[in-house]
C-alpha cells in the first residue's frame, strides 16, 4: 500500500470517529467502528469493555511485548465552539472536530502502523494494539483496567499529541481533598477561630510549598490549589473550608512519599483521592530513545498526564497534534501531521527492531 493510500485510510477513519460520540465511559460506537476497520484489514481483534485491542499475526509469547496504545474517548465540547464539534470538516488542511487532537490523530496513526507491522514475521518484539476507552477521567475501564487482561507489557509508545517530539518522561497525578477546620458561630459573635480566615495562611503555605529533589526531566514537583468551597449562609460562620489540590509529582519521588510529606507537614487535613497515576517515563539511553534522537526528534518532560501513568514499563508519550489544542474550542489536527505521524512511527520502529536485532546477531 502506498503512503498516499495509507494516509488516506487513517484521515477517512477520524472522520467516522469524529462523527460519532464517545465521551467517557460512553465509547461503545466508536469501540464498534475500530474494530471494524481492524477486521477489515486482517486483524484478529479482542474487547475489554469498550477496549479494543490485537496482537500481531505472529505473536510468540516468548518474545517481549511492545504496546502501541491511544485512547478514543473524548470530554465533552465546550460552550465556545463556533462549529459542530461533530461535523468532521476539513478547511485549509485543518481537520476540524472534537477528538481529532486528542487523540483521534495519534490513534488513527498508530492503528495504520499497526496494520503495516501486522503480518510481518521475526520481528524482536511482539506488537500489542490497544485503543483505550475512559482515559480523559482515568476511569476503572480504562488502560489501567485492560493492563491485567493483557500479557506481560515490557515497552510501550502512548499516542498523544507531542508535536512528534519524543515525551521521555511524563509527570504523575495526586489529588487531593483538604480541610481547613474552625469553630462555627453566628457571624454576629466574636470567632477568633474562622476557617475562612484560617484558610489564608493554608493557602500562603501551598504557594510556597517546595520539594527539594527537581527531576532531570521533568523538573519541580508541582502542588496548585485548584478549588475552594465554603459555607452556605450570610450570617453563619461554617465549620470548615473545602480545598482540592492537585500535585504533579515527578521521578524524583513516589506518590507514597508525597503523600507522606502532606499528611504530616500540611497545616490541615489531607486525603488524596488515589495514588495510582504515578510518574512515568523512560531511561534516556534506552534504544527506542537512541532511534528516536537519531530521527532528529527533541526529548522532553511532559507535564500532562495520559494513559502513560498506568505503565510501569518503560513508556514514551509521542503523537501528531499539539497539546495545546487539546480541549479548546474548534479543536482540529493538520491532515499533514497525520501524514507525517505515520511515517514517524513507522521509522522509530524499524529503527528499534533493527537496533535490536543488531545487538541479537
Amino acid at each position: 500500500m502506498s503512503i498516499k493510500q495509507r494516509s488516506q485510510e487513517a484521515i477517512d477513519l477520524l472522520c467516522d470517529l469524529i462523527r460519532t460520540p464517545s465521551f467517557s465511559s460512553e465509547e461503545d460506537q466508536t469501540a464498534a467502528l475500530i474494530d471494524q476497520w481492524l477486521k477489515a484489514r486482517g486483524v484478529r481483534t479482542k474487547h475489554f469493555h469498550n477496549n479494543v485491542y490485537a496482537v500481531n499475526l505472529h505473536e510468540d509469547p516468548s518474545k517481549p511485548y511492545l504496546l502501541l496504545n491511544s485512547h478514543h474517548d473524548t470530554v465533552r465540547p465546550n460552550k465556545a465552539y463556533t462549529r459542530d464539534p461533530f461535523a468532521a470538516t476539513i478547511e485549509d488542511e485543518k481537520l476540524f472536530g472534537l477528538g481529532s487532537n486528542d487523540a483521534g490523530g495519534p490513534l488513527v496513526s498508530l492503528l495504520s502502523t499497526f496494520v503495516h507491522f501486522y503480518a510481518q514475521e521475526d520481528l524482536p518484539y511482539n506488537i500489542l494494539m490497544a485503543a483505550s476507552a475512559e482515559e480523559e477521567t482515568a476511569g476503572p475501564l480504562s488502560l489501567s483496567g485492560l493492563l491485567p487482561e493483557l500479557p506481560t507489557i515490557d515497552l510501550a509508545v502512548v499516542g498523544e499529541p507531542t508535536l512528534l517530539d519524543m515525551a521521555v518522561a511524563e509527570k504523575g497525578l495526586l489529588v487531593y481533598d483538604a480541610v481547613v477546620k474552625g469553630t462555627p458561630s453566628h457571624a454576629a459573635h466574636p470567632n477568633e477561630d474562622n476557617a475562612i480566615l484560617n484558610t489564608v495562611e493554608v493557602l500562603e503555605w501551598f504557594k510556597n510549598v517546595q520539594f527539594e529533589k527537581v527531576s532531570e526531566t521533568l523538573g519541580a514537583v508541582k502542588t496548585t490549589v485548584t478549588q475552594i468551597n465554603a459555607g452556605k449562609q450570610h450570617n453563619v460562620v461554617p465549620a470548615q473550608v473545602d480545598l482540592v489540590v492537585d500535585v504533579r509529582v515527578t521521578d524524583a519521588y513516589t506518590n507514597e512519599e508525597i503523600d507522606a510529606f502532606f499528611s504530616t507537614k500540611a497545616p490541615c487535613e489531607m486525603k488524596a483521592r488515589s495514588l495510582r497515576l504515578r510518574s512515568s517515563g523512560i531511561p534516556l539511553e534506552h534504544d527506542l530513545v537512541k532511534a528516536g534522537q537519531a530521527m532528529g526528534m527533541n526529548t522532553y518532560g511532559s507535564p500532562t498526564l495520559s494513559d502513560q501513568a498506568a505503565l510501569t514499563c518503560p513508556s514514551i508519550k509521542l503523537g501528531p497534534g499539539d497539546s495545546l489544542r487539546s480541549h479548546s474550542a474548534d479543536e482540529f489536527i493538520f491532515v499533514h501531521e497525520i501524514d507525517a505521524a505515520i511515517d514517524t512511527y513507522i521509522e522509530l520502529l524499524d529503527r528499534f527492531f533493527n537496533a535490536i536485532k543488531t545487538q541479537n546477531s
